[in-house]
């Protein structure tokens, strides 16, 4: 009676609460994405990475940056704050974190010298969020700029890959984003920037509402998929049979991989250090 209620006319459409990397979980390999969002209690994750440990460094660090009064905004005061946000997690040794930890301080440096201390973003980590016909979208901004009278999304970068243009137009998070700060802070908003901190280049694009209408199209397209999945669980399929793992290279860092016999025999454990540019 209850699934036949939900689909009577004149009811409202029950939105599907999604953030970008829930549905790119799920596209990823829907094993990872039960793992994640699905079984309780969630199964235990592998270790840290030190890829991520340097962005989360960099992040809380240009975060903090902002929020001091423009007058302590130098690059000293970056680098403190990176040192201060710095963990070692993840690294091969304390040499090898000391190394990278350097080493983000110099991209720091060199990015906050080329910023305005002035220029007060609108928005730094800022939650926003937007409705679709079939989704509830929300996500975290790292930081939202005016430039004249339209805002910017802006997201800090630190992998050893310079990002590129496609990139950013390809990008479902990013636009994700520009479809949340247009409905959030009500004011216009086509352009979205990746400020890759290692090579101190920007990738940009600005959407049109046809790029928009896309990315939303391809995310209501996953979000079927995951209600399809989670539904055919409820009637008694299988876990495994209903969110199926998606075997390759990826399984290599899954942070589910100790829970995934299938992860485990695709392809071998990598070290978590491997992804840093001259470790690998």
């Amino acid at each position: 009676m209850g699934s036949a209620q939900l689909e009577m006319p004149g009811m409202p459409r029950r939105l599907f609460p999604a953030t970008p990397s829930k549905l790119a979980t799920f596209s990823d390999c829907p094993r990872r994405y039960r793992f994640a969002y699905v079984d309780r209690p969630t199964p235990p994750r592998g270790p840290a990475w030190a890829h991520n440990s340097i962005g989360a460094a960099v992040h809380a660090a240009l975060r903090s940056w902002w929020e001091l009064p423009v007058p302590r905004r130098t690059a000293g005061a970056a680098r403190q704050l990176l040192y201060t946000a710095w963990s070692p997690a993840g690294f091969r040794d304390a040499e090898q974190s000391d190394r990278w930890r350097a080493r983000a301080a110099g991209w720091l440096t060199e990015y906050v010298a080329g910023l305005d201390p002035a220029d007060e973003p609108v928005g730094t980590e800022r939650q926003v969020a937007a409705t679709t016909e079939r989704l509830a979208l929300s996500g975290r901004i790292d930081r939202i700029d005016q430039r004249g009278d339209e805002l910017v999304v802006v997201d800090y970068k630190t992998g050893r890959s310079v990002c590129t243009d496609d990139e950013a137009r390809g990008s479902a998070a990013l636009a994700a984003y520009v479809l949340g700060v247009r409905r959030t802070l009500r004011r216009p908003c086509r352009r979205v920037e990746l400020h890759h901190l290692p090579s101190g280049t920007v990738a940009a694009f600005e959407h049109t509402d046809r790029s928009l209408a896309n990315h939303v199209r391809r995310a209501e397209d996953v979000a079927a998929d995951i209600g399809a999945a989670t539904a055919a669980l409820a009637e008694g399929r299988s876990p495994d049979d209903a969110f199926p793992a998606t075997p390759g290279r990826q399984c290599g860092w899954c942070d589910f991989r100790p829970s995934c016999p299938t992860g485990q025999a695709a392809t071998p454990a990598r070290e978590t250090w491997s992804f840093l540019a001259d470790e690998a």
